[in-house]
């Protein structure tokens, strides 16, 4: 196993930079607002080493799933975000207790799969395929999986940050509302993609 830095550094700048205006980090952040952050990010981290696996083992793979069929399963899963965290939020502040989904399991199967299913296709697991093609297998596993998960993080970090200074209620109203906005952005991507 021969590792090459430039290949590392290079494989993390190309997908940190593709990533971070991805609709996966803005669901890390809406998970993170409701669920344990280190959870989600262990969650978020498998599901991300698993995506980088599959690509530099098998990115000419991808391109025989159906498109639409990826696309549908994202949407879904993220309008069922938007659903959970807008239902989450109605109510009168001083009368309804927020619950927060809890307990190690349930968190991270839930983060693991939300972006197991949306990564599929999407443009930083082939740009990894691409990269691992021309600059070495290991070298750009190391750098891509360290750049999705150094995102991942980013994105919970913001969100604690975040659900800090704003109402839990706020910040879950506009977390179900990207989420929304996710899914109907990802079901027109069926029709126009």
């Amino acid at each position: 196993m021969h590792l090459d830095l430039l290949a590392i550094l290079t494989a993390f700048g190309l997908i940190f930079l593709a990533e971070l205006p991805d609709k996966t980090m803005f669901a890390s952040l809406a998970m993170g607002t409701r669920m344990r952050p280190l959870y989600v990010w262990f969650g978020t981290s498998s599901a991300f080493i698993v995506h980088v696996a599959i690509a530099v083992g098998a990115g000419s793979l991808i391109g025989l799933l159906p498109d639409w069929i990826v696309k549908l399963v994202s949407a879904s899963l993220f309008a069922l975000g938007a659903f959970l965290l807008l239902r989450g939020s109605g109510g009168d502040d001083d009368e309804t207790e927020v619950r927060t989904v809890t307990g190690f399991w349930p968190v991270y199967s839930t983060a693991f799969m939300a972006v197991f299913i949306s990564e599929w296709g999407d443009l930083t697991q082939i740009t990894t395929a691409n990269l691992a093609a021309s600059n070495g297998t290991w070298s750009t596993a190391i750098g891509s999986a360290a750049a999705l998960m150094s995102v991942s993080a980013l994105a919970l970090l913001a969100g604690k940050f975040i659900a800090k200074r704003v109402p839990l209620k706020t910040v879950q109203r506009i977390g179900g509302l990207c989420m929304l906005g996710l899914a109907i952005w990802t079901a027109v991507e069926i029709f126009t993609g």
